[in-house]
């Protein structure tokens, strides 16, 4: 399997973690509170991350700790808290439009920042595939969506996502992506542990529902945390920051895909959205000088 073929390969598994995570994120909430159950996601990581922390740290070089520090707090811990308290206001397909802007701001930071080069056709492709992603999930957007600060906080969690893209493609290049996601999380994971534990975490288990609430969090931070965050830096590497962020642009294929399965009838409109997600992702690897 060439290049070419395993960023697309990487870049459909990445869509299916990341699409599940919203529902995962909804079953944790119906027991805990929003701050608990990022904490939560992010302290669980680090344990299951924990047999390869000795491995990374030998590899840690001093050149490394600020890239791995906004890593750490702009790629995984202020979104995680910023996304779950915003899912519990907005709707899940609004949520996944304003996701959708995090390949725009890796594309503007990148080129503005960076100094990356570009050609006209991946700039043509991030807005065609945010197009797509926002005629996709019109239909199923709440009626009563309307701008707020928990908008904002979708919007703030894209954009720093965006920033950490860059740092890690920049100056993380040598570091093995298993490193980085391990490092990352030895970074967050500790405090969000000693925070939870410091809530009412444990008298919540008088709850018949805490156990099935923790192991749907327990999900959400293996499959779509640990597993998946080896998968995007990987990703990162092979091809650009924008490439890999234009994930955002398939969630909502997964949520229409899930809503299928469950009985949903499909319509011509997402037919169009779907081809205009995959022409965005297509141009925006093409001819790129940073893949």
């Amino acid at each position: 399997m060439n290049i070419f073929s395993i960023r697309y390969l990487y870049l459909i598994i990445l869509s299916l973690i990341w699409g599940s995570s919203f529902i995962l994120m909804k079953k944790g909430l119906e027991v805990f509170s929003y701050e608990q159950v990022a904490a939560l996601r992010l302290f669980i990581t680090s344990i299951v991350l924990t047999p390869f922390v000795f491995s990374a740290l030998k590899k840690l070089r001093r050149k490394h700790y600020i890239p791995i520090l906004v890593a750490a707090l702009f790629g995984s811990g202020i979104p995680a808290f910023l996304f779950t308290l915003a899912q519990t206001y907005l709707d899940s397909s609004f949520v996944g439009i304003l996701n959708s802007l995090t390949p725009l701001f890796t594309f503007g930071i990148g080129v503005i920042v960076f100094n990356h080069k570009y050609h006209k056709m991946n700039l043509l492709g991030v807005f065609i595939g945010l197009v797509g992603a926002v005629f996709l999930s019109l239909n199923t957007l709440n009626q009563s969506i309307s701008v707020n600060i928990y908008v904002y906080l979708v919007v703030l969690a894209s954009l720093l996502y965006a920033i950490s893209a860059n740092v890690i493609k920049r100056y993380l290049q040598d570091l093995d992506s298993t490193d980085i996601t391990t490092i990352v999380f030895l970074v967050v994971g500790p405090i969000s542990g000693v925070y939870v534990l410091s809530t009412d975490f444990i008298v919540l288990f008088d709850n018949d529902k805490a156990y099935e609430s923790l192991a749907y969090i327990t999900i959400l931070a293996v499959i779509c945390t640990a597993l998946a965050g080896v998968i995007f830096y990987k990703l990162i590497k092979i091809s650009s920051p924008t490439f890999a962020t234009s994930v955002t642009y398939l969630i909502p294929i997964v949520a229409l895909f899930w809503g299928f399965i469950d009985g949903e009838e499909l319509i011509g409109q997402y037919f169009v959205g779907v081809a205009l997600i995959f022409s965005g992702i297509y141009l925006v690897n093409k001819k790129s000088i940073n893949n």
